[in-house]
Order: C-alpha cells, then sequence, then structure tokens
C-alpha cells in the first residue's frame, strides 16, 4: 500500500515536519510492508515560509520589521524567481506575544510588521507577492499595514485558507480574537472598531470587500489586503503545488493528514480538509489523526474524510499527549496503521 503523509503542523506542539516524521515512525512500526511518502504542509499560517522553503529551494531573506507590540523582530520571507513569499506570523504571529501580555494587546497589535514586508520585497524587485495569513495576534483589521503601504505596489496575492469575512458573527472579532486574550467586551470593542474602519477603507480605495471570504483572516489583514486589490489564493494550494503533492496523491492508496484540533473551524477550508478534498476527488481515503477531535462521522465525512482519531482519547489524556506530543502521536500511528495493514 502506498500512504501518502502529508499533516499540518500540531498548534504550538510540533511542526508539520516533527509530525511527519512522528507519523510516519509509528505507521512503518505498525504496517511495515507500507511504502510511504512524507509532505509535511503548512496553509497561510505558521509553518507557511518554512514549508516553502525546503520544497522550493529558495532564497531566505531575514528582515527586522516591527513586530505586534511595536517591538523590532526578525521575520524570514523568500525569494523564488521573481516570487516573494511572505509569512505574516513571521512578523505579527501570536507567538511573538507573551501569554500574560495578550489580554492588553488583543486590542493594540499591530499588522505594521507585514506592510514593512512587502515594501522590502518590492524593494527586492519582485513583481508578485504572495502573503500567507494565519496565527497573528492582530485584529487591526489591516490599518497597520495601510499604513505604511504606499506607492507603486508588486501584484499582491492573499493566501487564506479560511473562509471568515471581515465582521459578524463569524467574522475576524468574534471568531479569532477570544483565541487572542479578547474578553467579550473586547470584542465587541474591536468589532466596532472594524467596522468603522472597513467604512473607511472603502471610501479611500473604492473597494469594499468587508463581506469577502477570508477577508477575517489574520485578524482582518485579509480585508485590508483585498482592498489594495489582492487576490485569494488558498495557501494551501499553494503548499501542495510546491510539494508535489498532488501528483503522490494521483499514486496513493491512502493518504494520512492532521492538526492540533480537528474541529468545526477545520471545515471552513483549512488545510486538512483541503488535502481530504483532494484525496475524495481521486477516490483515495483519508484518515485524519489530531491531538483533539471533536467532529462527528458525518461531518468528517462531508469533506472527504474516511476516519479520524484523537491524540488525547488513545493516550488517555490531553495532559499525556502534550508531555509526549512525539511519542503519543508515533504511538497513535502504529495503532492505525495497525488496522490498514
Amino acid at each position: 500500500m502506498r500512504v501518502v503523509i502529508a499533516p499540518d503542523s500540531f498548534g504550538g506542539t510540533l511542526t508539520s515536519a516533527e509530525a511527519a516524521t512522528a507519523i510516519a515512525d509509528g505507521w512503518q512500526r505498525g504496517a511495515p510492508g507500507h511504502r510511504l511518502s512524507t509532505f509535511p504542509l503548512a496553509d497561510g499560517g505558521p509553518g507557511f515560509a518554512s514549508v516553502l522553503l525546503a520544497a522550493l529551494g529558495a532564497r531566505r531573506v531575514v528582515t527586522t520589521v516591527t513586530g505586534p507590540l511595536g517591538d523590532p523582530v526578525d521575520a524570514q520571507w523568500l525569494i523564488h524567481e521573481d516570487v516573494a513569499y511572505l509569512e505574516s506570523a513571521e512578523a505579527i504571529g501570536l507567538h511573538l506575544v507573551p501569554a500574560d501580555r495578550r489580554a492588553e494587546s488583543c486590542e493594540t497589535a499591530t499588522t505594521r510588521g507585514v506592510g514593512e514586508l512587502v515594501l522590502a520585497a518590492r524593494d527586492a524587485g519582485v513583481s508578485r507577492v504572495v502573503i500567507g495569513l494565519g496565527g497573528s495576534a492582530t485584529t487591526d483589521g489591516g490599518r497597520g499595514a495601510l499604513e505604511v503601504l504606499d506607492g507603486p505596489l508588486p501584484e499582491l496575492f492573499a493566501a487564506a485558507d479560511v473562509e471568515n469575512p471581515l465582521l459578524g458573527p463569524h467574522g475576524a472579532a468574534a471568531t479569532f480574537a477570544p483565541q487572542k486574550g479578547a474578553d467579550p467586551a473586547a470584542v465587541a470593542r474591536l468589532e466596532a472598531r472594524m467596522a468603522a474602519w472597513a467604512t473607511e477603507v472603502a471610501t479611500r480605495f473604492g473597494r469594499d470587500p468587508r463581506d469577502e471570504p477570508g477577508a477575517g483572516a489574520a485578524g482582518g489583514l485579509g480585508f485590508a489586503l483585498m482592498a489594495l486589490g489582492a487576490a485569494v489564493l488558498s495557501g494551501a494550494s499553494v503548499v501542495r503545488a510546491a510539494t508535489g503533492l498532488d501528483d503522490a496523491l494521483d499514486r496513493a492508496d491512502l493518504v494520512i493528514t492532521g492538526e492540533g484540533s480537528f474541529d468545526w473551524q477545520s471545515l471552513r477550508g483549512k488545510l486538512v480538509t483541503s488535502v481530504a478534498s483532494a484525496a475524495a476527488d481521486r477516490g483515495v481515503p483519508c484518515v485524519v489523526l489530531a491531538g483533539q477531535v471533536s467532529v462527528g462521522r458525518r461531518q468528517a465525512g462531508s469533506v472527504g474524510v474516511a476516519e479520524t482519531h484523537s491524540v488525547a482519547d488513545h493516550a488517555g489524556s490531553l495532559d499525556a499527549a502534550f508531555a509526549d506530543p512525539i511519542g503519543t502521536l508515533s504511538d497513535l500511528a502504529e495503532h492505525v496503521a495497525q488496522q490498514w495493514r
């Protein structure tokens, strides 16, 4: 059996490369006769630049930009041929904000650093800039980025894998700000602020993409980039093309993917569902191994997932899974592989 292993990162616990290796090691123990191919993946969020760096053999550049709290941070980005690949989380990622500062920073964190990365790419002479969106500490609607983006710009592409609009119950503030430290009162203030900002941007640029899928990505940075005329791409699709995953899927008998939490947000266009859908299009079963699973069998099946398995359930508890993330994921993979042997 030809098995393609193509996971996302597991939150802040495992990189996609670490997850792919752990799954492959366990699967080899459980089904030693299977032929395994590993494809560490990312959508537009954390890991986007690192995965593309390995896949494309691109040139790595490091630029010091404004971080989410206003402090300087070093952000990596890539140049491949005449295209720059930027990862917003490198400049404004939630991981750059200490946990004890998130309650205060959720309303003040800025996207300015992403705008500075775009200018650095422009000055490097590229003709296109692909910006991966996700994992940000920000909910400023892209205000900080627009404050520094002036003059002619390269062709822009927003690589986003969430379908959330800017505003409303599924918007940037309501959906993602609580993960960044916002309480209900802060969410309400952010929502009102971004509604006013959306009207200001629409007047300035003559475009109002607030209701477009992906406008809420990276705390509304997607909205700002769309207002500038950026086309929206699937970050997962960009990575799939760069890694050659689609060719491997054409030859696969089984696909394994995974992430930290397979939940309702996973069903709204995130990487694992992109992989599952691509497998389903080819008539290939797809199995999800995740740290936690809160999606029912019918919901999972609707996006092409044949089976889901939880590391926490297999290990006995979430604490046990966190205590040894590589070992417990590998043990789960071995257990599942025995069922497919």
